[in-house]
C-alpha cells in the first residue's frame, strides 16, 4: 500500500485542492497498488477538519505546531496500517495526476522531487527572476521539499524517521538517508505545485525562502 501524508495547519483556504489533486494522483490507472490519503490535523482552529470530512481521506489530529512531529506521527501512522511506500506533500500544494506513478518507475529508496510555483500573485518579476535563477527543476537537482519528498518504508525504518524539528525535517531525513547510503533519485518527473504565499506556516520555510528573494 502507498500512503499519502499531507501535514495540515489551519489550511482551509488551499485543502479543497490539495485532496482533490491527491485523489486524483491515487486513482491513476497505471498504480498497481491501493493508496491511503492521511491529513494529519497539529493544532487546527479553522475549517481544515470540516474539509477534510467531506473527501475519502483518513485524518489523524495532533495538538503539537511541528510539522516534524506531523510529519512523523503521519508516517507512524500509515506504517501501522500496512503502507511500504510513504508520499509526503503539504496541504498548499497541488501533486500532479502521475506523482506517484514518477515515483515509483524511479527504483529508489527515496525520491526528491521538485515543485513549481502554481500562482505569483502580486510577488514581482524582479523576485520570479531571482527564484528561477537560483531553483533548478532538471534531473540531478539538489532542491529538498517537504512537499515533494517519497521514500520505502524500510529504509524509512532504517534511517531513523523524521525529528520533531519545527522547519527542516525534510533536510534532517534526507541526511538521514545519504548516512545509510540508500538510493536517493533526484527528479524533476514527480511534479507539484505550490503557493508562493508569504504567511508560512513553519518560520524558515519556503515562504520565508520567498521573503528573502524581495
Amino acid at each position: 500500500m502507498i500512503g499519502i501524508v499531507i501535514p495540515a495547519h489551519n489550511e482551509e483556504q488551499y485543502l479543497d485542492q490539495c485532496l482533490d489533486a491527491a485523489l486524483t494522483a491515487a486513482a491513476h490507472p497505471e498504480l498497481d497498488e491501493p493508496v491511503r490519503i492521511l491529513v494529519v490535523l497539529d493544532s487546527c482552529s479553522d475549517g481544515s477538519a470540516s474539509i477534510a470530512a467531506n473527501y475519502p481521506v483518513d485524518v489523524l489530529s495532533v495538538c503539537a505546531h511541528n510539522v516534524g512531529l506531523a510529519r512523523a506521527a503521519g508516517v507512524e501512522w500509515l506504517l501501522s496500517h500496512g503502507a511500504s511506500w510513504l508520499a509526503c506533500s503539504d496541504a498548499d500544494s497541488r501533486v500532479a495526476p502521475d506523482w506517484l506513478v514518477q515515483q515509483r518507475r524511479l527504483n529508489a529508496d527515496m525520491v526528491c522531487g521538485t515543485v513549481q510555483i502554481a500562482e505569483w500573485g502580486d510577488l514581482g518579476e524582479a523576485l520570479q527572476a531571482r527564484y528561477h535563477s537560483a531553483y533548478h527543476a532538471r534531473d540531478g537537482h539538489r532542491h529538498i521539499h517537504g512537499a515533494n519528498l517519497s521514500f520505502s518504508a524500510s529504509a524509512y525504518r532504517h534511517a531513523g524517521g523524521f525529528k520533531m524539528l519545527p522547519v527542516n525535517e525534510d533536510v534532517q531525513l534526507v541526511a538521514a538517508f545519504e548516512r545509510i547510503g540508500a538510493r536517493i533519485a533526484w527528479s524533476c518527473l514527480p511534479q507539484v505545485y505550490t503557493s508562493a504565499r508569504l504567511d508560512c506556516r513553519a518560520r524558515g520555510g519556503f515562504g520565508d525562502y520567498l521573503k528573502s528573494l524581495l
